[in-house]
């Protein structure tokens, strides 16, 4: 079996929250999900690490962007890749996305729960150059 990553998974939707941790979970991966931005800020503030966290751009409260610009502000992901997972695949918001420095971006429609697990790990183990 290959390494178990941990993984973050936001999204306010509770039916994509169970099926991609069920997902990553078969796979061997430990899996941590959050219904909101404020639940993850809560978990890193408290010094929780993870391997990738992936989030939605969509959600009530304080949207993905927002999480981004928080995590980014007050360096709480250090080490961690960040994937947003989104249904937002216009390139106004994929560039907004790479503002914040995201390590990934998947389109939810154009991506089935094995290729969203197959991009993860991809990106959690591809060598970051300097």
């Amino acid at each position: 079996m290959n390494t178990p990553y941990t993984i973050f998974l936001v999204d306010d939707d509770q039916f994509l929250l169970d099926m991609y941790t069920l997902k990553f979970r078969k796979a061997g991966h430990n899996v941590t999900a959050f219904r909101s931005g404020d639940e993850l800020l809560a978990s890193l503030r408290k010094k929780s690490k993870a391997d990738a966290i992936i989030l939605d751009i969509v959600m009530p409260s304080m949207d993905g962007f927002q999480i981004l610009e928080i995590i980014r502000k007050e360096n709480l992901a250090k080490g961690s890749k960040l994937i947003v997972l989104s249904n937002q695949g216009q390139d106004s918001d994929i560039k907004q996305a790479k503002q914040f420095a995201v390590d990934g971006y998947i389109v939810k429609a154009s991506a089935i729960p094995s290729e969203v697990l197959d991009k993860t790990i991809e990106i959690i183990t591809a060598k970051t150059t300097p």
